[in-house]
Parts: C-alpha cells; sequence; structure tokens
C-alpha cells in the first residue's frame, strides 16, 4: 500500500515546517565536520534497516534531502511496508557533503517513525479479524504528531482526533469546570 502519495493536508502541511526546524537544529551555522570532505567529492550512499520492520518516513526523508539540495533519493520500499531486517530502504547519490550533513536528521525522522508504525501494527495485527478498531491519541512527541499520527496509519490503525481543535474529547477536568456532565455535553 502507497501512504505517502496519499498524505492527508494536516500531513502534508507539516513536512516541509518539521524539516527545516530539524535542519536548523542540526546544523546551525554550517556542518564544521562535513567541510573537511572536498566540496566536489560525490558518493553512493544506501540506508538499510537492521531489524524486521514497517517501513514509514520516507517524506520526511526525502524532504531532508530535498531542502539540502544536490541528493538524489531512489527508494526501494513504500511506507506501509513489512520489511525483513537487513532491507534496503533507499539508495542516496550526490554531493558527499550533503549526504552527510542529511544523513542523522533522515535517519531519526525514520527510526523514530518506523518505531510507531511498528508499534501500530503489532496492536493491528493482535486485533485482525475482530470488529476492534485501535485508535491513537494526541500524546505525540513535540513536532512530531503529523509524523506520529502518519505512523500510526501505516502500521495498520486509525488516528481519533489531531490536537484539541477537530473534535469534542470531555474529561474530568472539564466536567468538574463547566460544572457538570450535562452542561459540559450540552456546551459541545
Amino acid at each position: 500500500m502507497t501512504f505517502s502519495a496519499n498524505l492527508p493536508d494536516y500531513i502534508r502541511n507539516d513536512i516541509t515546517r518539521g524539516v527545516t526546524f530539524a535542519l536548523e537544529e542540526d546544523i546551525r551555522d554550517g556542518d564544521i565536520t562535513a567541510q573537511l570532505i572536498d566540496a566536489d567529492s560525490r558518493s553512493t550512499a544506501t540506508i538499510i534497516t537492521r531489524e524486521d520492520t514497517v517501513m514509514c518516513g520516507t517524506p520526511w526523508a526525502h524532504e531532508v534531502f530535498r531542502q539540502l539540495g544536490d541528493v538524489d533519493v531512489e527508494w526501494h520500499v513504500q511506507d506501509g511496508d513489512r520489511l525483513p531486517a537487513e532491507t534496503t530502504l533507499c539508495t542516496l547519490r550526490g554531493n558527499t557533503r550533503k549526504i552527510l550533513t542529511g544523513e542523522r536528521t533522515a535517519l531519526n525522522f525514520l527510526q523514530t517513525l518506523m518505531g510507531t508504525a511498528t508499534t501500530a501494527r503489532h496492536y493491528a495485527d493482535a486485533v485482525a479479524g475482530s470488529q476492534v478498531t485501535i485508535l491513537d491519541t494526541r500524546k505525540t512527541l513535540p513536532g512530531l504528531r503529523a509524523g506520529q499520527k502518519y505512523a500510526v496509519l501505516c502500521g495498520g490503525c486509525q488516528n481519533h482526533r489531531i490536537g484539541l481543535y477537530d473534535a469534542f474529547l470531555i474529561k474530568e477536568n472539564h466536567v468538574t469546570a463547566c460544572g457538570g456532565i450535562t452542561a459540559a455535553i450540552e456546551r459541545a
């Protein structure tokens, strides 16, 4: 199943901003270690998985190298694929400095999102064939909500609500502050 081609708007709109922030956080004034390498050096590299996993995060990793420029990314798998250990995820070809500068940021996105997708898949498999639908929460890592919500979808579960803005979820504190459950429901 191809997930990244059909991204919901709330996810698509967050990728560029999230990657920009992650790169700025890591690079700041420049990658001083990458500057040790000749500016015109070219390389080919691969990213592989070390354990069984569910693929997730290609739009984020791809965006890392798009923003850095001069690196072509060839994906060999799709988000949502179940992968055995030692699977090659992608091949990177381009400027060596740019590959080395972006590798950790790309891997951070991939590892985090693949971990979430793999965990979601574990639970989706556990209830397969039943009437149960597993929903996520909005308890995500700051700045990675869209990514982790996407990972839940890649893992075969469903999104509940994205944030405080798109659905009511009345809890005890809301009931107390409103003066009772009836008042909270009527106001909703």
